[in-house]
């Protein structure tokens, strides 16, 4: 069974029809990008799907079935959401966000583990922990805002733009771990302006233009069409 399904989904801003009639599936265990260019509507599709925007149109489908209308048990349900630019609690030091990305749980033991786990992952954070999180790099921010969403114990990461505004190397990494969560089982969504670095890390992809899917393969035949090649890549 698909980890999400949307179909024909259509979501309004006013009289702006921001996303028109997107289908797509993301497998369990799957990363999955959507690419696309800035105003594209990569970023909308991400909070309809975390219940932040709601849709005008069409359905969405975790494992089967109907997706909550409310953020809090979507969370519960199992999809977290990375924002783009972070979003974290800048006032709060690295331990109380990651506390606060495990407000809905009722196993201490199993949140206690999991913050282990994103040390272990991101070993830095270890060394940040009294540090209030306003005051990191941003590529340390984006590793806490990926390990406060993993604190909700997610079956379904959703990452929005995790590459913006960083160092390539901080990138790669960033996407190296990306992978290492896949292949501890999390199914991933990523939406992603860097074309090549999210279709070099995705079991398939989506291109979108001005709020539609204009073409879909795999993260290979995608990165290998010239059209595709010549607006994304660069070449």
């Amino acid at each position: 069974m698909p980890a999400l399904v949307v179909e024909n989904l259509h979501v309004h801003y006013g009289a702006i029809h921001a996303v028109r009639g997107v289908s797509f599936t993301v497998e369990s265990g799957e990363i999955v990008s959507i690419v696309g260019s800035n105003g594209a509507g990569k970023s909308t599709i991400m909070w309809t799907l975390a219940r932040v925007v709601p849709l005008t149109g069409g359905t969405i489908l975790l494992e089967g079935a109907p997706l909550p209308d409310l953020p809090h048990l979507v969370v519960e349900r199992g999809v977290a959401l990375v924002p783009e630019r972070r979003r974290l609690f800048s006032a709060l030091s690295v331990r109380e966000n990651l506390v606060m990305g495990a407000y809905n749980r009722k196993d201490p033991a199993g949140a206690a583990r999991d913050m282990e786990r994103c040390f272990t992952l991101f070993p830095i954070l270890k060394q940040r922990l009294a540090q209030l999180a306003g005051t990191l790099s941003g590529g340390e921010q984006q590793m806490l805002a990926i390990s406060r969403a993993l604190m909700s114990s997610p079956r379904v990461l959703l990452l929005d733009e995790p590459s913006l505004g960083l160092a390539p190397m901080i990138v790669e990494t960033l996407m190296e771990t990306i992978l290492k969560i896949r292949d501890e089982g999390m199914t991933v969504l990523l939406v992603e302006q860097n074309a090549a670095q999210a279709l070099d890390i995705s079991d398939r992809g989506y291109i979108m233009e001005t709020g539609r899917i204009v073409k879909s393969g795999t993260g290979r035949e995608l990165s290998d069409d010239p059209d595709i090649r010549r607006v994304y890549l660069g070449g």
